[in-house]
């Protein structure tokens, strides 16, 4: 594959030896913020995409990082499978509550890893996380815990890694449904009461399971309710509008600010994953529509990224963008490319393989990754 012309300079601005820091002051590192675990997950899977388009020297620098992210989880997991997830910049542990997030996440990061990394010395830390984080599952209360969960069993079914997760993948499955049974009605179309965070991922994970579990509701529900999230974070000029975090959205009003980066590459995540499915061209120009939000198709028409840097902004305000640039940001942008990358790719292989095939010539057939 050839590489699209991204940056890591700030990814790698952010993380040090222990691991990435999570937040920044402009775009210079915030030390005495500290870590978290949640960024590390994500950072591997940015890592880990991204590996699949480099070579040379950038192959090189994203495998360092891939250690570096894979050893802060191995230290990070305590002897009963979970992740602790927030850590001072001395490496003590905070005070805090398990969350179902993180641990989704890292579950997440292991299962690519491991569908990833043929070599099977790099594949042990990664399996031992995985196995070992195995039995919190069923401690996970929230939808977005479970929608990471249902994701990661999904994706290592589909590579018949050697894991029993066919119960896990039908009773998550189960859960995210009901809950939509519950709050779903007409003209509100999702899981809950409230459209907060991350949305995009309960849709994405209901698309997973549907490619494992073959269920036409698990495919019913996971269109029904990203059609209604894409129409929920459109502008009046058809651009992406994520819903904002002063206030979130609620079927009596709706907060158009503050915009996060994460609220639209989970968007993108989804759409991705549906136009993988069906093939619908809505999806793939919502995809589209994601990448652009952060080079400028946005209501306030501002440039979220420094791409030279490959840095990003950490949300848009009323008043433009807040100027400082951590993790999440800039891992949301870099996963928003990566996709927006492979849709591309993808495209193009299917369009020269038609190509071929109508010329009659003896060609391949299209390679998705």
């Amino acid at each position: 594959m050839n590489r699209s012309p991204v940056s890591f300079k700030h990814l790698v601005r952010l993380t040090d030896d222990t691991g990435i820091l999570e937040h920044a002051l402009g775009s210079i590192p915030r030390r005495k913020e500290g870590y978290s675990t949640d960024d590390q997950a994500r950072a591997l899977w940015v890592c880990l995409e991204w590996s699949d388009f480099a070579d040379g020297a950038d192959a090189e620098m994203l495998q360092r990082l891939t250690d570096t992210y894979l050893a802060f989880l191995l230290w990070a997991q305590g002897e009963n499978g979970h992740f602790h997830n927030n850590f001072a910049f001395d490496r003590t542990p905070e005070n805090e509550t398990p969350s179902d997030d993180c641990l989704g996440r890292c579950l997440w990061a292991c299962a690519l890893a491991m569908t990833k990394w043929k070599e099977q010395e790099r594949q042990i830390p990664a399996k031992d996380l995985f196995t070992k984080a195995l039995p919190q599952v069923e401690r996970l209360h929230y939808p977005r815990g479970w929608a990471y969960a249902l994701s990661a069993f999904s994706l290592s079914a589909r590579h018949s890694l050697p894991f029993s997760l066919a119960v896990w993948i039908d009773r998550l499955a189960a859960r995210l449904t009901e809950c939509y049974r519950q709050h779903a009605k007409q003209g509100w179309h999702w899981f809950e009461p409230v459209l907060s965070y991350s949305n995009g991922v309960i849709p994405w994970a209901l698309l997973w399971g549907y490619e494992i579990l073959q269920r036409e509701e698990l495919l019913t529900v996971a269109r029904d309710s990203l059609d209604f999230l894409i129409e929920m974070s459109l502008n009046e000029k058809g651009q992406i509008r994520p819903v904002g975090n002063h206030g979130w959205c609620t079927p009596r009003q709706r907060a158009i600010w503050d915009q996060q980066p994460i609220d639209v590459m989970k968007l993108a995540l989804a759409a991705a994953k549906a136009h993988e499915l069906t093939g619908e061209a809505v999806y793939a120009e919502t995809v589209v529509k994601c990448r652009g939000w952060f080079h400028g198709e946005n209501d306030s028409v501002v440039v979220m990224v420094n791409q030279k840097e490959g840095s990003c902004f950490d949300g848009l305000t009323k008043d433009g963008p807040n100027l400082n640039q951590g993790a999440e940001a800039v891992l949301s942008y870099l996963l928003t490319e990566v996709i927006y990358e492979k849709l591309a790719y993808n495209k193009r292989k299917v369009k020269e393989y038609a190509a071929c095939t109508r010329s009659a010539l003896s060609c391949p057939g299209p390679r998705i990754s």
